[in-house]
Formats: structure tokens, sequence, C-alpha cells
């Protein structure tokens, strides 16, 4: 890849998108990378451009709506030649403890669409074992390693889910079922899915705001996770860098 240092920002051939579900986690996130935006309007969604050749969605919330405005997303750059070289599916999110307390930050070795699938009289089926497709998909090992390494974060399995979370009998039996959980979204599963039929690698980061299970408001910490994210963007950009100049 064609990597060039300008005005103390790394800028690259291949551009990166970066899906959040709401406008305060995509700002989490411009915050980390400096330089001048422009602003694009796409179907349905407006996506903030970096100088630093990064793009910024606020894609929506739940899996669905982040599936469509990312493959809006990727299929505008692809048109214009610009294609993206990783998407990464970012934001805030419940965290499994003990494994993920509040605050900590998770980046997916697999992203899991916990509740696609069938109720029956012996538990739940996922879609994949109905015959119609997959529930996993799973980033480049070598940079879940990358990222990890340079922004401290743990990794596990994050849960797509269309209800958040709201009792310790829900939380418990997605741990069953998925023993190495670590954290909880909306929008994981859907951003993966349009990056995918793109053939562009994905990434899941969360900053965990919240335990998994009841809904105790006054245990949120929003403003902490958020800082998180910046945080973990400021290091994640020389990360990506690194590991697709190698890879290319």
């Amino acid at each position: 890849m064609d990597l060039q240092a300008e005005e103390g920002l790394i800028t690259t051939s291949a551009p990166v998108l970066v899906a959040t579900a709401v406008p305060a986690e995509r700002d989490a996130v411009a915050r980390a990378l400096p330089g001048a935006a422009e602003d694009i309007r796409l179907p349905g969604a407006a996506l903030c451009r970096t100088a630093g050749g990064w793009d910024l969605l606020a894609a929506g919330v739940g899996p669905a709506l982040a599936a469509a405005s990312t493959a809006g997303a990727l299929t505008a750059a692809a048109l214009a030649g610009r294609p993206y070289g990783l998407v990464v599916s970012a934001g805030i999110g419940g965290g499994f403890e003990p494994g993920a307390p509040v605050g900590s930050l998770v980046v997916a070795d697999e992203i899991t669409v916990a509740d696609l699938g069938a109720e029956t009289a012996d538990g739940f089926l996922p879609v994949s074992e109905l015959g119609f497709g997959a529930v996993t998909h799973r980033p480049p090992d070598s940079l879940v390693r990358v990222v990890s390494a340079a922004t401290g974060a743990l990794t596990g399995t994050v849960l797509t889910v269309s209800t958040v979370t709201g009792t310790a009998a829900r939380a418990a039996a997605l741990r069953a079922r998925h023993p190495g959980a670590l954290a909880e979204g909306m929008e994981g599963f859907g951003v993966a899915e349009a990056a995918a039929a793109h053939g562009v690698p994905v990434l899941e980061i969360r900053a965990v705001s919240n335990p998994v299970g009841p809904r105790d408001r006054a245990a949120w910490r929003i403003g902490d996770a958020l800082a998180a994210l910046t945080e973990c963007f400021g290091k994640l950009g020389p990360a990506w860098e690194s590991w697709n100049a190698h890879e290319h």
C-alpha cells in the first residue's frame, strides 16, 4: 500500500469506514482523528470524511439499519473508485462480567448474532442450524492481535442482539450459549454482513458502558465509555496502517 505522511497525518490508499450506531459514538471516534472533515450525504445517512482517510458513519441503531447504511456507504465508495480496505463497527455496549468490566475495551475475534433463529421445545436453534446462512463473522486473526496489543483491548466474542439484555436470566442464557462472549451490541453483525458482501475485512470494537444484565441506569458510565472509544481510535490508526502495510 502507498502510505504518505502529511502534516502529522498518515494517509493510505485503502480508506477505512467506521460505522457507529449514533452520532455521539461517531463524534467520539472523530475526536481521535485530527484534520479537516467533509460531510457527504448518502441515502438515509450522513458520512463524515476525515483528512486522514477515515470515513465515519452514524449508521443507525440495530442490525438491519446498520447493515443497510453500511452497504450503501460501501457501494457508493466502490462506484466512486475508492473502495474501503477495512470496515469497523464501533461504539459503546454492555460487558459480560467479570470478563469485561465497565470501562474496558473489547475487540471481537468473533462477531455473532445471538437471537437470529428459532425457539424450540429443546431450546434456541440458530439460523445456521436451520440451514439459512451463517451467524458468525470472524475478523482477520492477525489484525485482531495487532489492534488488541495497540489498544489494550480484551479479545473475545461480541454478540449482536436486536433486543438489549435486561435481566440476569437472559444474560446467563446468552453466556451459556456463547461461553466466549465478552460484550453485547446491536449493530456488529449487520455491519459485518455488509462488509462480507463486498469482500472487505471487518472489525468490531466496543467500549463497555454497563454490565450485561438488569438495567440499572445508575451503573451506566456512558461518558467514560465514549472517552475510552476516543482513546482507542487514537491508537487504532497506526495499528491499522502497520498491519495494512505488512499484509500488502
